[in-house]
């Protein structure tokens, strides 16, 4: 959410306004609805999602996990393929990372895919 400076409460309200301290400021925001006029987002987080590691890097992988971790999802499918680095390194990202904290489980559902379930965000 954008802070308000008080040059835009100034624009809005008009030229003579000036703040003389922290309460003016809160009361001419308040009395501007500014809650009510700045939306609040309307995407919901999903409950479930699926990430691919197919055809990405590791730092691609990584992001796309770190970002799934941070969405405040509550659980997901990780496919990482049957071989490879990737299915190592999302098995050292669950257990010893800076995401780590934010998993609650996860255990393989194939040889090549997980189910991740995270802490409420």
């Amino acid at each position: 959410m954008k802070q308000l400076s008080d040059f835009d409460i100034a624009n809005m309200v008009g030229d003579d306004f000036i703040p003389d301290d922290i309460a003016t400021k809160k009361l001419v925001r308040t009395q501007l609805h500014l809650s009510k006029r700045i939306p609040k987002s309307d995407t919901p987080t999903p409950e479930h999602t699926t990430i691919d590691f197919h055809n990405h890097t590791e730092e691609e992988a990584w992001q796309m996990l770190a970002q799934v971790a941070a969405s405040g999802a509550r659980s997901a499918t990780v496919i990482t393929g049957a071989s490879g680095i990737l299915k190592t390194k999302f098995q050292q990202w669950a257990t010893d990372s800076i995401i780590s904290p934010r998993i609650v489980s996860f255990h393989p559902l194939n040889n090549g895919s997980f189910e991740v379930k995270f802490h409420k965000k």
